[in-house]
């Protein structure tokens, strides 16, 4: 058995044919309270399925990525049902963050009891695109 040829030209390939996921600003998950209550006093943009929190850290915490947290309070259901609209925020996040969110910004996504779990993903994905327009201006 002889082992498989490799493809030179593909190999060859020149850096700059990265997607460009990987040169966006790398998304660390906020796991402290204190992160989270900064986050909630600071600008909020309301969506139909979720509340988007932001703010931007100051040059002592760090300005270098962004950063990304996640709530459901037991308003939005059972166990299984927080855990899914938090799944679902989660993935709309990790969709439309590293195109549009800034470095060195907190961001926070709030889930919403019933529309959370039951709006349309692409809608999600969308709201989340428009509010960060919003909260940057539209200079991107």
């Amino acid at each position: 058995m002889t082992p498989p040829m490799a493809d030179v030209a593909r190999q060859s390939a020149a850096a700059t044919d990265a997607p460009a996921v990987f040169a966006c600003p790398k998304i660390t998950t906020l796991t402290r309270r204190a992160d989270f209550l900064r986050a909630a006093k600071a600008q909020r943009k309301p969506g139909p399925a979720f509340l988007l929190q932001a703010r931007r850290r100051s040059a002592d915490e760090g300005t270098h990525g962004l950063r990304v947290g996640f709530t459901c309070s037991k308003k939005v259901g059972n166990a299984v049902t927080r855990n899914r609209a938090k799944r679902r925020l989660r993935e709309i996040a990790r969709k439309v963050l590293p195109a549009y969110g800034r470095d060195g910004w907190d961001y926070v996504l709030v889930g919403r009891p019933g529309a959370t779990v039951s709006h349309d993903f692409a809608a999600m994905c969308a709201d989340l695109t428009r509010a960060l327009h919003q909260l940057h201006g539209n200079a991107r």
